[in-house]
């Protein structure tokens, strides 16, 4: 019966790193917002260590962060609070996750996890996130309602998957919810096209 004990060793390492798999993109549940008047921007992920990894071509990242100062710049005009949502990979099963799988970009304490210049001088409050849900560490809910904020204009990186997720946890809460199309990057286009769809089931709108 010895070999039981490396079987069961392997057993748990499989499920500690499974649980890890959930945890990133699993959708948060929270308390319905009710009548909020206030509408804010997202800029998701939009990190040092994501802008420069090579994910992105040189042509998308441009028209993209083209669009993103183009609509910082309508937020200040029209009083909007500009958040900044920062990405750490903190919890100890996803770090290792991102070690193995991630190259290691944007573990907690590590270099590239500030936003890009110039948006790291342009949002308002930053917040940190674990995992694709802005809201699972509920910083960003406390935040929200402290600004009285009911509806978000979302850009950032990735559609299909710190961008989409975000978005789901916000319409689960009701919040209205808008993407920039123009203002996201994605690694997988084809994979982009489904996220969309399923986005718009879901009542989020995409401009």
């Amino acid at each position: 019966m010895i070999w039981t004990i490396p079987a069961l060793a392997i057993l748990g390492i499989f499920v500690w790193f499974a649980n890890g798999i959930r945890k990133i993109g699993a959708v948060s549940v929270g308390e319905p917002i009710g009548a909020r008047s206030e509408t804010a921007l997202l800029l998701i992920d939009l990190q040092t260590a994501f802008w420069d990894a090579g994910t992105f071509s040189d042509t998308a990242k441009v028209e993209a962060k083209e669009r993103i100062m183009a609509e910082v710049k309508k937020a200040r005009a029209a009083g909007m609070p500009v958040l900044g949502v920062r990405h750490e990979w903190s919890i100890p099963s996803t770090k290792a996750i991102a070690k193995l799988l991630g190259k290691g970009l944007a573990i907690e304490g590590t270099a590239g996890t500030e936003l890009i210049a110039p948006l790291d001088n342009l949002a308002d409050h930053t917040v940190v996130k674990r995992v694709q849900d802005a809201f699972e560490t509920r910083e960003l809910d406390g935040l929200l309602k402290q600004l009285d904020v009911g509806k978000l204009r979302i850009v950032g990186l990735d559609m299909n998957y710190c961008v989409a997720k975000t978005a789901l946890a916000a319409r689960q809460r009701g919040y209205e919810v808008e993407i920039i199309k123009q203002g996201v990057l994605t690694a997988n286009q084809q994979m982009s096209e489904k996220t969309t769809d399923m986005l718009k089931r879901k009542q989020v709108t995409l401009h």
